[in-house]
């Protein structure tokens, strides 16, 4: 991983200062040169959360066959049903609206009940996001950029000494 050079600039050398790379979930700082792994990442993140996601819905069908076990009767199987549908729907929009823009810490706070039953809409998320690029990969890479551009603006040094100025009569 990228985490203990820092950052790099575009010869690929470790800069001196400034911003630095915020580190994405099983990815690290390898996206932001795509360096280190970052295939073999890329590759193993959409494998391994459409694994999961086949497995919970394992898990969930065997939930679902307690409930017929149970006996609990039809409305309680059909709002466990609906309730998992919806949250995770809704967790799917959630989480793949994450990617595009930072949440909000107050709303994701609320959320996190419906998310933690949507699980596998948030599997799923990530599963085709992965298809694309890192789960976040744009997002992080705009703000990082953002970050570099105003450092850079804020660090030039001027041409002429501003003390030395003229001035007009």
């Amino acid at each position: 991983m990228n985490d203990e050079t820092g950052p790099q600039d575009s010869a690929g050398s470790p800069a001196t200062g400034g911003p630095r790379p915020e580190p994405l979930r099983f990815f690290g700082t390898t996206w932001v040169n795509h360096d280190d792994g970052y295939t073999a990442r890329r590759i193993a993140a959409p494998v391994a959360s459409l694994v999961i996601a086949a497995a919970s819905c394992l898990i969930l069908r065997f939930a679902y066959q307690g409930l017929q076990i149970a006996d609990v009767g039809s409305f309680v199987t059909l709002l466990v049903i609906v309730m998992f549908a919806v949250c995770s729907a809704l967790a799917f929009g959630h989480t793949w609206e994450a990617f595009k823009k930072r949440p909000d810490p107050d709303r994701q706070a609320s959320l996190r009940g419906l998310l933690a039953i949507g699980f596998v809409g948030s599997l799923l998320a990530y599963f085709f996001r992965s298809l694309t690029e890192a789960p976040g990969e744009q997002l992080h890479r705009q703000e990082y950029e953002t970050a570099v551009q105003q450092y850079e603006k804020r660090t030039t040094r001027r041409t002429r000494n501003p003390s030395k100025k003229r001035r007009r009569s």
